[in-house]
């Protein structure tokens, strides 16, 4: 499979819930192959699983979520560093995907995308016979 990653924007349906005062984040990402499928981890903390949205159409695999405001601590922040705002990110992926059966789950900030490949991407042992 070849997926290639892009900083692009995100599709228009994400894009018009962003304002401009939002700072926009790529979340990183780790992303392996098995034998069955590609597996793409995003490191997307303080999302709202709800609101996250990812969308595949045209070859591009597009993830989008909001991190939202965390609650001011009763004796006060003495250090932020976490950001608020958007992530977005962008693959190309091949047509070696099975894409109405990829599934996303999100747990402990990782979003992780699960996209099974087509049978004839899958390999296959060719068995040797003995005449």
């Amino acid at each position: 499979m070849s997926m290639e990653m892009s900083k692009g924007s995100a599709p228009n349906t994400m894009a018009e819930a962003r304002t401009v005062e939002t700072p926009r984040f790529v979340p990183a990402v780790d992303i392996y192959e098995t034998a069955d499928e590609y597996v793409v981890m995003a490191e997307m903390p303080g999302c709202d699983p709800k609101g996250i949205d990812v969308q595949f159409e045209g070859g591009e695999l597009s993830i989008y979520g909001r991190a939202l405001p965390r609650e001011i601590p009763s004796t006060g922040w003495l250090a932020r560093e976490f950001g608020i705002g958007d992530y977005a990110r962008t693959f190309n992926v091949t047509e070696s995907i099975e894409t109405e059966k990829i599934s996303a789950d999100y747990e402990h900030g990782i979003l992780t995308l699960r996209l099974p490949k087509v049978e004839t991407a899958k390999p296959r042992k060719i068995e040797v016979r003995a005449k």
